[in-house]
């Protein structure tokens, strides 16, 4: 069965980009779109920042044509500021405005916005309310099962959201206190997409990093969607993979060094044009790791890459890893 959110359809199974700090830019997305990846979110985005009209937050609401469908992501914990952002966002004419109550990272929590509204179940549902009803746009939510062992309310929180108007829940299987450690509990998210009182999409997140467990968490707890971030990142193809392997059951072999190269070349590329030399070229390294996973003594060639802050010789490393791996191959 196809999901919707709001008017948005999606097919039967969705795959969605994790929002993540720093990665799920326009230079990454735009790469992850092309390889099949169905709804994706912008970074998350300070309302504080966006009220201020601060020059990082207003640029990550930039959407290109082609992203498209696309959530704005924000966060933040008061309600003026967050009904005020809302309104700024839908000028930004995204499809869908996302609101960040997972976010784990100390300095948003200790302002008791992310993650850091699990202490405060009340406030969180009527911060959801004041949104949904400051703007047109199909709201969402992206959160985590609690705060700690003790304080999983996600059942009731789920409910209590849909209540109050919000189209979609993206959950991610970790309480705020395990951060990304330990394995994602899924049983929770299975139990809130089987609840006959929820009907809104519940979109399952965390640990999903080949196309086997995709398709098996979404048979097995029911989800509407998957929702992949850590495993995406200098690896948009997983995307591609999970859709080939929904299709026919069978694994596709993993992208050739002339992918990996031209794919690595133009996210540099793009993120240099977006961001500028120097945050091009540092916001990038993160992706270098799994641009080329897997090769015989990459690690020699990695090092350059994360520490080289010159963008021409980044490109002639990358053009030797090619010529070099290529005639490996050849051997």
């Amino acid at each position: 069965m196809s999901m919707k959110i709001g008017n948005i359809e999606f097919g039967d199974f969705p795959l969605f980009l994790a929002p993540m700090e720093d990665v799920s830019d326009p230079p990454f997305r735009v790469l992850c779109k092309e390889q099949g990846c169905d709804m994706m979110y912008t970074e998350f985005i300070s309302v504080e920042g966006l009220i201020r009209d601060a020059d990082k937050s207003v640029q990550k609401l930039d959407i290109y044509p082609e992203e498209r469908p696309i959530g704005i992501q924000i966060f933040g914990a008061e309600i003026d500021s967050m009904t005020r952002a809302a309104e700024i966002v839908e000028e930004a004419q995204p499809d869908v405005l996302d609101i960040n109550f997972g976010c784990p990272v100390k300095k948003v929590v200790c302002k008791m916005a992310g993650a850091g509204i699990l202490q405060d179940v009340p406030r969180m549902v009527k911060l959801t309310k004041h949104i949904v009803d400051a703007t047109q746009l199909p709201v969402t939510v992206k959160t985590r099962l609690g705060w700690d062992d003790n304080t999983k309310y996600i059942e009731d929180v789920a409910e209590r959201l849909q209540d109050v108007g919000i189209k979609a829940l993206a959950i991610h299987g970790r309480t705020r206190k395990q951060m990304y450690k330990g394995e994602a509990d899924w049983e929770l998210i299975g139990a809130i997409k089987n609840n006959p009182k929820i009907n809104i999409p519940i979109i399952g997140n965390g640990d999903i990093n080949s196309p086997e467990k995709a398709v098996h968490y979404k048979e097995k707890y029911g989800v509407d969607a998957i929702m992949i971030g850590r495993a995406s990142i200098g690896y948009p193809w997983i995307f591609r993979e999970i859709k080939h392997y929904v299709a026919t059951g069978e694994l596709l072999p993993g992208p050739t060094i002339q992918e990996r190269v031209d794919v690595a070349k133009r996210h540099l590329e793009f993120s240099l044009k977006w961001k500028g030399q120097k945050l091009g070229i540092l916001e990038m390294r993160r992706h270098y790791t799994n641009y080329f996973r897997g090769l015989r003594d990459i690690k020699a060639y990695r090092s350059k890459l994360v520490q080289e802050p010159n963008p021409e010789v980044v490109f002639e490393l990358l053009e030797e890893i090619r010529e070099r791996y290529t005639q490996l191959q050849l051997v």
